[in-house]
């Protein structure tokens, strides 16, 4: 049985941790996958190339690989509707859904801070995963569960899993769980998509739907390595944590697939921080 035999949806999926998260879900046995991103050139790079890879061309495949790309900002509530309406519309379902979309932290006290900028950066992090959050559910909780896998092959285990409606995994952030100076726009709204995804957990688990969340540390991007004079400024925050390195964006998709996964079957509003160490530090 495919680890992923569901629909899955990912934001801010252009690039970056979105980018390994896709194709992440299409190495598990993924087929149907529905990608969004402002970055609209990237994004249908990122289709075009996971379809030549896994189709042996550019094109959607019924028996193969599917996905569905449409690029917009995804801090329009109209937008999401109609994304997810679309999604709908295309797959029948939505059963694994990923809020990726974020963006970076100014580094500067609160009364340096505007409020446009304060605003900007909750609109994205948290406001969006809360519209994304929701137009998924409203899909979630009225689809039938998918099938239970099957007890592994040549074992004598004869449980098996409960059937799974859906599961939402919100990408936070180690800012969520602890602080730093300059950031306290940021580290709210990590720590707010902490807070909804508990409280979801809590409203949901009666409908067989699964909400977690990844907290990243610093993570090798284009954010934070291509630009020289930001990657030596993060280098005392990479060498608080006992690994002192930057993650991989792989390492942060594996976690997600994995929450998103029917192994993560009774894993439920946990906040998976995934920094090489930092906040225990």
């Amino acid at each position: 049985m495919d680890q992923f035999p569901g629909v899955a949806v990912v934001t801010g999926a252009a690039r970056g941790i979105g980018a390994a998260i896709v194709t992440g879900f299409a190495e598990s046995g993924c087929h149907r996958i529905a990608i969004t991103d402002i970055l609209e050139t990237e994004l249908g790079e990122l289709r075009q190339s996971l379809l030549t890879r896994f189709n042996g061309n550019p094109n959607d495949d019924p028996k193969g690989l599917t996905i569905l790309a449409v690029p917009g900002d995804i801090t329009s509530e109209p937008f999401i509707e109609s994304f997810f309406t679309t999604t709908k519309t295309a797959f029948s379902r939505i059963d694994y859904l990923v809020n990726v979309a974020g963006v970076g932290k100014p580094y500067r006290r609160s009364i340096e801070v505007d409020v446009q900028e304060f605003d900007f950066i909750n609109n994205v992090n948290y406001r969006a995963a809360w519209l994304c959050s929701r137009a998924a559910l409203k899909i979630m909780t009225v689809q039938e569960p998918l099938p239970s896998p099957s007890p592994s092959a040549g074992t004598n285990e004869s449980w098996t899993r409960p059937p799974q409606r859906g599961s939402i995994v919100n990408i936070a952030s180690q800012l969520g769980v602890v602080s730093r100076p300059g950031a306290s726009a940021y580290c709210a709204s990590k720590a707010a998509v902490i807070g909804m995804t508990r409280a979801d957990a809590i409203d949901y688990s009666k409908d067989a739907i699964r909400v977690n969340a990844v907290c990243p540390g610093i993570v090798e991007t284009e954010m934070t390595t291509l630009d020289g004079v930001v990657r030596e400024g993060l280098r005392e925050s990479v060498n608080i944590a006992p690994m002192g390195r930057m993650g991989n964006v792989r390492e942060i998709a594996d976690c997600v697939l994995f929450l998103s996964s029917y192994r993560a079957s009774f894993v439920q509003g946990h906040a998976m921080v995934v920094d090489g160490g930092y906040v225990i530090n």
